[in-house]
């Protein structure tokens, strides 16, 4: 018992050992870059939006003015 968690301390030394070397390899973007993309998120997110709103319109008024149309048909 004692022998295995001996080994799973170690095991978890090592994994931490590498996640440290590899955080210390992370480029991180510069400033301008992360407003500029937020930004641009920000911009499609608020597009789609109208969009599908614009949509749900149409096809509310849509629908109904096909079944308005065909209740004066029949």
């Amino acid at each position: 018992m004692d022998n295995t968690f001996n080994a799973f301390l170690e095991s978890m030394k090592k994994y931490f050992r590498g996640v440290r070397a590899e955080w210390g390899k992370i480029t991180w973007p510069e400033k301008n870059q992360v407003v500029m993309e937020t930004i641009f998120v920000i911009v499609i997110v608020t597009c789609f939006t109208i969009a599908v709103y614009l949509m749900d319109i149409i096809f509310k008024y849509g629908t109904r003015w096909i079944v308005d149309i065909l209740k004066n048909m029949f």
